[in-house]
């Protein structure tokens, strides 16, 4: 329950916390980290078994491996409550390490395979103040996927891709509004294995032009766990069972890339299908009154816009920047503490230098700057709910990675 809570939490945060509206990451290589996820139609490393297998029909003769280890520092969050300033408060700082790890073999025929190891979705958001702390003391979500992929080339100009997506999700989920007079806790843990698909299609109608599209399936979490509760209504307490099911939404990347001479510029559209999660729904071994009922999350379909430029300047040296806008999926009237998301701007840099004949390595940054959001969610009864502001949102990402042909 507490991992159910968690990957509903940080879900809903978004990988706010991690880098895109929502809970998804996008950015789990170091091109991608460097062009701000536009890297679908262009992917040509071991990272194309993620972001394009299509693509690795298309890559010379050997085999690919890319490991990368991205540091994320998420800062506080500010919140300014408009009604009674009493109740403002920052959440805490959040750091982690988000390791990835990529593969494509030699070509077999026509086929090529692949394997990336990522951490496609995740959330973490903890408040100390009582007002915030009464619904989301802390949010945490951990997801670790494990991508097999295919790819099939058709002709010189045409090539097919799919895999298979096994999905571990870990949570935890708590609040506590002992600090606002009410003997009220919550402590949710939980996991689960959960599975889907994903597909692609890259074709090129001269050498150095690129159409793609890639397909990620919906994939419902079906998170169960354990859950101890404490409220005024539920006599002598909760201990027990509970379980969840919270969507991994569907993705469509529509991508052309176009390189001349040693420059090449990558446009993404991606569409995220979050209208899936229309509620978060509990369920426990026994009734429990004010905890058993559905809450209306309907989250909307969002955008996102990505453009990245890579240029060649030495026969060693890579240069990569790049911009994106991605649009939050979370309507007003449902944003909470466990996830004060909103529309964001992301800027990013990087490079790639060839070490020897077969090793690379690189460095990329990126800054997600989200745009500050003012809700006002508290009336009648629900007295937890935030009424102000949110500011200072964003999240910084540093990505170091080795990558080796053989």
């Amino acid at each position: 329950m507490k991992q159910t809570v968690r990957v509903v939490t940080l879900l809903s945060l978004s990988a706010a916390t991690l880098l895109a509206s929502g809970y998804r990451i996008p950015e789990q290589s170091l091109n991608s980290v460097a062009l701000s996820a536009a890297y679908v139609a262009g992917a040509n490393g071991a990272d194309a078994s993620y972001y394009n297998p299509a693509n690795m029909s298309f890559m010379a003769q050997g085999a690919y491996t890319e490991m990368a280890l991205t540091y994320i520092n998420l800062p506080k969050v500010k919140y300014t409550d408009a009604q009674n300033n009493a109740l403002s408060g920052d959440s805490k700082e959040e750091n982690f390490l988000m390791p990835n790890l990529h593969y494509v073999s030699p070509m077999v025929g026509n086929w090529r395979y692949g394997l990336s190891i990522t951490a496609p979705a995740g959330l973490s958001k903890r408040w100390d103040e009582a007002f915030a702390k009464a619904t989301a003391e802390e949010f945490t979500l951990k997801v670790i996927e494990v991508n097999p992929t295919v790819s099939y080339l058709v002709n010189d100009q045409l090539s097919l891709g799919f895999g298979l997506r096994g999905v571990y999700t870990d949570g935890v989920v708590k609040s506590n509004a002992n600090g606002l007079g009410t003997n009220a806790v919550r402590d949710l843990t939980g996991d689960s294995i959960d599975f889907g698909y994903n597909l692609a299609f890259s074709y090129k109608p001269i050498k150095d032009l690129t159409f793609a599209a890639t397909y990620r399936s919906k994939i419902d979490l079906t998170v169960e766990g354990d859950a101890t509760l404490v409220h005024p209504l539920i006599a002598g307490g909760y201990n027990g069972g509970a379980s969840v099911t919270i969507p991994l939404p569907a993705s469509l990347a529509l991508a052309t890339a176009y390189t001349y001479d040693k420059t090449t510029v990558e446009f993404v559209f991606e569409r995220t299908y979050w209208s899936s999660y229309k509620d978060l729904d509990f369920d426990y071994d026994r009734a429990l009154a004010g905890f058993d009922s559905p809450i209306a999350k309907n989250w909307k379909d969002s955008n996102a816009y990505r453009i990245g430029l890579s240029h060649q300047c030495t026969d060693n040296l890579k240069m990569m920047l790049g911009f994106a806008i991605d649009k939050s999926p979370v309507p007003t009237n449902t944003l909470g503490f466990e996830l004060p998301d909103s529309d964001a701007k992301l800027y990013s840099i990087g490079f790639e230098y060839k070490v020897t004949q077969n090793l690379k390595m690189g460095l990329a940054y990126l800054y997600d700057d989200k745009e500050d959001r003012t809700v006002a969610n508290r009336s009648g009864s629900n007295t937890t709910a935030p009424y102000g502001t949110f500011s200072d949102s964003g999240a910084h990402l540093l990505t170091a990675s080795f990558k080796y042909k053989f």
